[in-house]
């Protein structure tokens, strides 16, 4: 459905223009349909001497934006997570001090002494949690931890073997279980597992693959946290398909069955976002968008998005106009 493609657009900025000062810009595209294009601003000295790289995780909570995280390169060169908090999830106050920072002591430290990143949160019974991607001497591994003001983080552990990253949470318990999705290095696709103590994680099981000859033929992974819809389960994930230019990595659709998500019901065959402007294209990681959070408005899908790794942006489209790309598609992982 080609209305879908790159429909989501924000403002330009590099690493270190990222404290936007301007008021929000509303307006309309027309090139395919109409879509909402806004600003985000991040008026935060600190975070703008810094590179803000990957989309935040936000939450809605009643009329106000739950606060929400992000990754931000150190100047050092190491990752932390930070914590950011907007009243209409498009201006945003980032701390000046990061909410979670690698662990630096005791047998854990050799897990994350390269840094932590892409931070997704989850709210199960009434607990956030946020899964992150470990990096150490030993490669990736899939952190869990849990908080219930944003304030004081509590690690429970790791929850992956090695070389396993993109890992998300379901907002909510099937058949008594927590369940989570994430993508291990050895197969680049999507795997989905259960745990009855967010501790001991088994029935690991593949979701989806990447397909030959469509737009995410070498590399999928989970971008945000499932979202729960009449259908199913709506997951937002990321394709990367190796071009001559390099890796190309856009954002597609898909609806997983509600009681059973390692079934796939319906999949996009064409990307919902993928680069196309300068800064979507040219960055510290250039033709790259890549989300970690995603919420529904009324009848409208938000995503946050990091454009080229250098500054994060905001997209809005039609729930309607998602899902019909994915039904439109080819069925089946």
């Amino acid at each position: 459905m080609a209305m879908l493609i790159e429909v989501f657009r924000n403002t330009p900025a590099g690493r270190g223009c990222l404290a936007l000062t301007k008021n929000v810009l509303d307006f309309v595209c027309d090139r395919q349909g109409d879509f909402d294009i806004r600003f985000i601003s991040f008026p935060s000295k600190e975070a703008e001497e810094k590179g803000i790289e990957r989309a935040p995780s936000i939450l809605v909570g009643g009329k106000a934006y739950a606060p929400g995280v992000l990754t931000i390169e150190e100047l050092e060169g190491y990752h932390a997570i930070y914590r950011a908090d907007s009243d209409d999830g498009m201006n945003f106050t980032v701390e000046t001090t990061p909410v979670m920072v690698p662990i630096k002591t005791g047998p854990d430290q050799v897990y994350e002494n390269l840094g932590i990143r892409d931070p997704r949160i989850t709210p199960v019974d009434g607990t956030y949690y946020i899964t992150y991607v470990a990096e150490g001497d030993h490669g990736l591994r899939q952190g869990l931890a849990r908080t219930d003001d944003f304030k004081h983080i509590e690690r429970i552990g790791f929850i992956s073997q090695v070389d396993v990253k993109s890992g998300a949470l379901f907002p909510q318990k099937i058949d008594d279980q927590f369940v989570a999705l994430s993508r291990p290095d050895a197969t680049n696709s999507i795997w989905v597992s259960r745990s009855s103590d967010l501790t001991y994680w088994g029935s690991h099981t593949v979701v989806m693959t990447p397909r030959g000859g469509y737009w995410d033929a070498n590399r999928i992974g989970t971008a945000a946290p499932p979202i729960r819809i009449d259908a199913g389960w709506l997951l937002i994930y990321y394709g990367e398909k190796t071009t001559s230019a390099g890796p190309l990595v856009r954002l597609g659709a898909a609806v997983l069955d509600a009681t059973d998500p390692s079934q796939v019901i319906a999949r996009s065959n064409i990307p919902i976002l993928a680069p196309r402007e300068k800064f979507e294209r040219i960055g510290n990681v250039p033709n790259v968008v890549f989300s970690c959070g995603a919420l529904l408005e009324g009848d409208d899908l938000v995503v946050y998005y990091g454009a080229s790794d250098s500054c994060i942006c905001r997209g809005t489209a039609s729930l309607d106009d998602i899902l019909s790309a994915c039904f439109a598609g080819e069925r089946g992982a």
